[in-house]
């Protein structure tokens, strides 16, 4: 599996998913909308490990660079 998430796009993943997670553990956001939110936020941390976002590769998208 080749990587597709360059730095940028890495650290902009991590931070949102520490956004949301605090979000969520400090009950500003709840609900369904924090379920959803939390799911993506799993997710984004994911892919920024992985350095890879299966939905890059349809659209052909690479922020990793050369």
């Amino acid at each position: 599996m080749k990587t597709n998430v360059g730095n940028i796009d890495r650290y902009l993943r991590i931070s949102l998913a520490v956004v949301i997670f605090m979000l969520n553990i400090t009950k500003v956001i709840s609900g369904t909308l924090g379920i959803v939110l939390l799911v993506l936020a799993v997710v984004f941390g994911f892919t920024a490990y992985l350095r890879f976002c299966p939905l890059y590769l349809p659209f052909g998208i690479n922020t990793k660079g050369k």
